[in-house]
C-alpha cells in the first residue's frame, strides 16, 4: 500500500482499537423511501449520533488518550466552530482534561450551548480564518497544548475510524461519501477506502469551495468568506489533510445551500432524522450527479446532527 504523508491504514486501525471503549460504534441506517428517491443504495453511518453528536469524538477522543500524563494536566487548547470543541470538552471530561475552545462570535447558539455542556471554557473571537489563527499563534506563544480540529494526525487517524467501521460491516460498497472542510474526515476516510478498494468523493459547499480550488490547483487555497448555512464546512484544508486528500480522494463535488438544504429535508422526511446542513451536502451530491451514483452502492457519513430543527 502507498503510504501518504505520515500516516496510513495502520494508524486508523490503531485509533479504532484506541477509543474503542469510549466512543460509540453508530449504526448505519438505510431508508427505502430514500434509496428510492436517490436511485442508489445508500448507507447511512449515522455519527450524528455519536458522543457529542458528531463524528469529531473520534479524533478528539484519539488525540487526549495520547497524551502524558503531564499534559493532560496541563490542559488543551482549540479552535471550533462548534463540533470539534464540543467533542474536545466531552473527551476532556472523560479523561480529566480543561478544554480552553476559542468560538466565533457568530458560532451558532446551538453548537455555543452544547461545547459549554461538557465543559469548555469558551473565548469568543471574531469569524475566520485569520482570527482562529491568531487565536491559536497567541496561545501557542504561552506554550499551550494546541489540539487542532483537523490537520492533525492522530485527529484524522481518529476521524478515519467511522470509515472503517462502515466498511467493515459493508466491504462490499462501491465507495464512500464525507462532507469536506477541514479535511479531517475525508483524508481518514480516504486511507480506508484506499484499503478497501473503494472509491471515495468529498462533498463542499460551492460557497466554501476552497478545497476543491486547492485539488484543482495543487496548492492550498484560503477559505472563502463565511456565507454557507454548511457552517460546519467553512475552514481551508491543512497540510496533512491535503497531502491525503490530493493523492487518493475520487473527487471534491460541489452543491449549493439550497441543494443541502433540500437534502436535509429529504433526510428528515424519509428516516427522521434531522442533521445539520453540512452533513446532508452528502445526499445532496447525490441528487445533483446521479450519473455517478446511479444504481451504486454508497456508504455516506452522516457527520453531526447538532443543530435545531428549524436553521
Amino acid at each position: 500500500m502507498r503510504k501518504v504523508s505520515m500516516l496510513d491504514f495502520a494508524k486508523v486501525d490503531a485509533a479504532a482499537d484506541r477509543i474503542a471503549a469510549r466512543a460509540v460504534r453508530t449504526p448505519v441506517k438505510q431508508s427505502q423511501a430514500l434509496n428510492e428517491a436517490l436511485g442508489c443504495q445508500v448507507y447511512l453511518k449515522c455519527d450524528n449520533l455519536q458522543k457529542s453528536g458528531a463524528f469529531k469524538f473520534r479524533g478528539a477522543c484519539n488525540a487526549l488518550l495520547q497524551l502524558s500524563p503531564e499534559q493532560r494536566q496541563q490542559g488543551v487548547v482549540t479552535v471550533s466552530s462548534g463540533n470539534h470543541g464540543a467533542a474536545l470538552a466531552a473527551a476532556g471530561q472523560m479523561l480529566g482534561v480543561k478544554v480552553t475552545v476559542g468560538v466565533a462570535s457568530n458560532a451558532s447558539p446551538f453548537k455555543r450551548a452544547n461545547m459549554q455542556r461538557y465543559g469548555a471554557d469558551i473565548i469568543s473571537i471574531e469569524p475566520g480564518m485569520a482570527a482562529r489563527e491568531a487565536f491559536l499563534a497567541e496561545q501557542q506563544s504561552r506554550d499551550a497544548i494546541i489540539i487542532p480540529p483537523y490537520d492533525h494526525p492522530d485527529i484524522i487517524a481518529g476521524q478515519g475510524t467511522a470509515a472503517l467501521e462502515l466498511l467493515e460491516d459493508y466491504p462490499q460498497l462501491w465507495g464512500l461519501m464525507t462532507p469536506l472542510g477541514g479535511g479531517g474526515l475525508l483524508s481518514g476516510s480516504c486511507l480506508v477506502a484506499e484499503h478497501y478498494g473503494a472509491f471515495c468523493y468529498g462533498i463542499e459547499p460551492e460557497l466554501a469551495s476552497d478545497g476543491k480550488q486547492s485539488l484543482q490547483t495543487g496548492e492550498i487555497q484560503p477559505a472563502m468568506p463565511p456565507t454557507s448555512i454548511c457552517d460546519g464546512l467553512l475552514t481551508s484544508l491543512g497540510k496533512h489533510t491535503f497531502a491525503i486528500i490530493k493523492e487518493q480522494v475520487t473527487d471534491i463535488l460541489l452543491v449549493s445551500d439550497e441543494e443541502a438544504a433540500a437534502a436535509q429535508q429529504l433526510v428528515d422526511k424519509t428516516t427522521g432524522m434531522w442533521i445539520e446542513p453540512s452533513s446532508a451536502t452528502v445526499i445532496a451530491a447525490i441528487q445533483r450527479y446521479p450519473e455517478i451514483f446511479r444504481e451504486k452502492s454508497i456508504g455516506v457519513i452522516i457527520s453531526g446532527g447538532n443543530c435545531t430543527r428549524f436553521t
